[in-house]
């Protein structure tokens, strides 16, 4: 879950092999949600039937949907239908043939977090939805690669943005990635884009959730009456990809993958 607010913490950045392996765990629940709920879209398939999949999932696993009630969010994950960028909440909305879906998910087992997000195709795709999630995929594995001890955020963020732009597509500036631990949001931030001024050392043993979010059209988001579901200002297509990372010597390990 990406976050939108500039905060201050005490949390430890740097994190022992035992709470990486606690978080390893957490974040395989995170990746084995995602892809059991791949495995469930299709046009009719309601977002309400995905949340409520998650749940009974997560909790057979003896692990917590982190989404729910975090500041009061309603839902166990998060379901961004086409111009829906972020934060989006699961109901009656039915997916439709050529939707593309971003699903985010947050899983609390042993007192560690993880988190991901993967968008979707809901059947066939068109041409510019097809690139738009290749280029995200892209930029979310540029940014992983540049995730290494000795590294600044700042290369996290140039990697991500390069990646984009060259493909004429945007990087949304009002929400970005964060630290990630004990707690769902921690130290350091991790934008998309490149931020001026100085950027926070990599070192090995941080963990962090890389998430880019990216815009078919211009960078601009709004937020709903809801109070929660980012949408693009113009309306075109966006996408979100998530990995839990730990920082190490010569790049990122992965930890949300099955």
């Amino acid at each position: 879950m990406p976050q939108t607010d500039v905060k201050t913490s005490d949390w430890k950045l740097v994190k022992t092999e035992e709470e990486i392996e606690l978080m390893r765990e957490s974040s395989r629940l995170v990746a084995g949600t995602l892809e059991m709920l791949r495995q469930m879209i299709a046009p009719g398939v309601k977002t309400c039937d995905l949340d409520r999949a998650a749940e009974d999932f997560i909790k057979s696993h003896d692990a917590i949907p982190a989404f729910k009630g975090y500041r009061g969010f309603p839902a166990n994950i998060c379901t961004s239908v086409n111009s829906e960028v972020v934060h989006g909440i699961p109901g009656s909305r039915e997916l439709e043939e050529g939707d593309i879906i971003s699903i985010d998910v947050g899983v609390l087992k042993g007192g560690y977090y993880g988190d991901g997000a993967a968008t979707f195709p809901v059947g066939s795709i068109d041409e510019e939805a097809e690139r738009l999630l290749e280029v995200t995929r892209n930029a979310l594995m540029a940014g992983v690669a540049a995730a290494k001890d000795g590294n600044h955020i700042v290369d996290i963020s140039q990697a991500v943005q390069s990646v984009v732009e060259k493909e004429g597509f945007s990087v949304v500036t009002d929400l970005v990635g964060h630290g990630i631990g004990q707690q769902m949001h921690e130290e350091p931030q991790v934008p998309n884009f490149v931020v001026p001024g100085r950027s926070p050392l990599l070192k090995s043993g941080m963990t962090l959730a890389i998430e880019p979010m990216v815009n078919a059209g211009g960078s601009e988001v709004v937020v709903r009456g809801d109070g929660w579901t980012f949408v693009t200002k113009d309306g075109r297509l966006s996408a979100h990809f998530e990995h839990t990372v730990v920082v190490r010597d010569d790049g990122a390990e992965i930890l949300t993958v099955l």
